[in-house]
């Protein structure tokens, strides 16, 4: 069996704001890493939505 890793990464979801903003069915989600340490606040970056087919905020759910 293997060992869990005790790190400071942990797996985040992020989730777009204009989607959910719009009303429109669907979501965009990403699962990325962060650095618990050096990044403590939630992360907001700018990334595709396939759907609207566009750059948006997508920003760190719980």
């Amino acid at each position: 069996m293997a060992k869990k890793a005790k790190g400071n990464r942990v797996q985040v979801v992020l989730e777009c704001t204009e989607m959910k903003n719009s009303g429109l069915s669907g979501t965009s989600r990403y699962v990325t890493t962060k650095n618990r340490k050096n990044t403590p606040e939630r992360m907001e970056l700018m990334k595709y939505n396939p759907i609207m087919k566009k750059m948006t905020l997508h920003k760190e759910i719980k």
